[in-house]
């Protein structure tokens, strides 16, 4: 063990035994830890990153305004209504199909897994 690595372990002592954690956020209860295994290793950090900034994947941008369309599209009462939703829908999953074609996506098995779990996460079936 290195000298800065013992120094930082004999500080977390010290504040242990002073009770410094014992007034923690979360004390007691289970880490809500983060389980990226569902989204390809290439894109683990990129979405990471994305993540903590507060902004999502364009991708993801498009597939949740693609489920607000679909649901808009199951409220319709007619065919004068559903007619230019559901081509405002078909023009956002060509646009999806172009992106992910655009980054060498469109035909990976593993980012077809990933976009299943996201379709599924986004209309609530998760």
């Amino acid at each position: 063990m290195d000298v800065y690595a013992r120094m930082a372990e004999d500080r977390i002592k010290d504040a242990m035994a002073r009770g410094d954690f014992e007034q923690l956020p979360g004390k007691g209860k289970p880490l809500e830890l983060e389980d990226l295994s569902h989204v390809p290793e290439e894109l683990r950090v990129g979405y990471k990153l994305l993540k903590n900034a507060g902004v999502i994947p364009v991708e993801m941008q498009i597939s949740k305004e693609m489920v607000s369309l679909q649901d808009l599209i199951a409220m319709c009462t007619s065919d004068a209504e559903r007619e230019p939703l559901q081509k405002q829908l078909n023009e956002k999953r060509i646009r999806l199909r172009m992106l992910l074609e655009s980054q060498g996506l469109a035909d990976s098995a593993v980012f077809a897994q990933y976009e299943q779990k996201v379709r599924n996460k986004l209309e609530g079936d998760v």
